[in-house]
């Protein structure tokens, strides 16, 4: 039976607060302990962070856990295109044993006071930060993730044995009940080792990271791949709005014989796919990886576990549809403007024939 003799749950809700966020602006304005993230183990050199987030120190907040006050420290961390994570580091007791950290992860996976206290402190940033933020929003979806981050074991035991304890399955998904054989090996094959002491498990909607050294890099690249699903869902319902938009419009206006009604769409729509296009390139430079290191692979990993290719697919899919709607929607307002003016010139001629034809008649 493992007893947890060092450990911290990590609960993080993810907010889209901004297309673009200004750091160094924002670090400007905040009195409390701040610093540009930095990965420091080894081979976190061959991972490169374009613009990398800002880390704040928030300090201490009350939350209530199973029924009981606890003291949370509570940190957030500003990205540049647009998203803003709360972390709330919840203690676990001393010498906890898996089965007792269970129900107490399950109730904080989907725990609506620790939802509250992340977005009261997210709007208190909003607040602070404003004038650093370009096209300010608050989105009405959030991305939730959690870690149970564990710097040391009753016993000492190395990554296979940690693997092998029972309940760990159960830990992960927040589940109560006994899973079959199937569903545990499913949920435990997604596991990385770099040492023979240190072990991370990768799940959906949470993690296991057991690191004695006490790194939390680990930490950090989980929370920026979630940043990234947040941004990549957030893009996919503009995209649906646009298109929804598009649909609505051709569907309702009819074409005018001189001028198209499409004008206006089209200059919505490119402005619209310019700055997707430049979301798109942000949310991909924001983080390289120059080599095949652990770090990388665990990064990776989750990037599989949280599907962001279907959802990069998803949201490239519907950035090439609605190119086609701009092209179609421009060319019928190409073909519009030049009617009009072949209309012009013929109306001209005409003109020009019948005052010909008044003089004619008037000598």
């Amino acid at each position: 039976m493992l007893r947890l003799l060092d450990a911290d749950l990590l609960c993080t809700r993810i907010f889209d607060v901004a297309d673009t966020i200004g750091l160094e602006g924002c670090r400007a304005l905040i009195s409390a302990d701040s610093r540009r993230l930095k990965l420091r183990r080894e081979g976190s050199e061959f991972i490169q962070l374009s613009d990398p987030p800002l880390l704040i120190d928030l300090g201490p907040r009350p939350l209530t856990v199973r029924g009981q006050a606890r003291e949370a420290k509570v940190s957030a961390t500003i990205y540049p295109h647009g998203a803003i994570s709360i972390s709330l580091r919840v203690p676990v007791p001393r010498a906890s044993t898996i089965e007792e950290l269970i129900p107490v992860a399950d109730e904080l996976y989907d725990s609506a006071p620790l939802d509250a206290l992340a977005l009261e402190e997210v709007n208190k940033l909003r607040k602070l930060l404003a004038p650093h933020f370009e096209r300010p929003h608050l989105w009405d979806r959030t991305e939730g993730y959690t870690i149970i981050f564990v710097r040391e074991l009753e016993g000492r035991p190395n990554a296979e044995q940690v693997l092998a304890a029972p309940g760990l399955a159960r830990l992960l998904l927040g589940e109560k009940e006994k899973l079959s054989p199937a569903e545990e090996r499913a949920v435990l094959s997604h596991f990385f080792s770099y040492t023979p002491d240190d072990l991370a498990i990768v799940e959906w909607n949470a993690a296991f990271v057991y690191e004695p050294s006490g790194s939390e890099d680990i930490v950090d690249l989980l929370e920026i791949a979630n940043a990234q699903l947040l941004e990549l869902r957030y893009y996919d319902a503009v995209l649906d709005t646009e298109l929804a938009r598009i649909y609505d419009v051709v569907g309702q206006r009819p074409t005018s014989l001189l001028f198209s009604p499409y004008k206006r769409l089209a200059r919505d729509l490119m402005q619209t796919l310019i700055e997707l296009s430049e979301f798109i390139e942000r949310v991909e430079n924001s983080l390289k990886i120059v080599g095949d290191v652990y770090l990388a692979r665990v990064y990776e990993g989750a990037l599989q576990e949280l599907r962001i290719a279907r959802w990069t697919e998803a949201v490239t899919r519907k950035h090439r549809l609605l190119q086609q709607a701009y092209g179609l929607l421009k060319g019928e307002t190409d073909t519009g403007r030049a009617l009009t003016l072949e209309t012009m010139v013929v109306l001209l001629i005409l003109f020009e024939i019948l005052m010909a034809l008044f003089r004619v008649g008037g000598h």
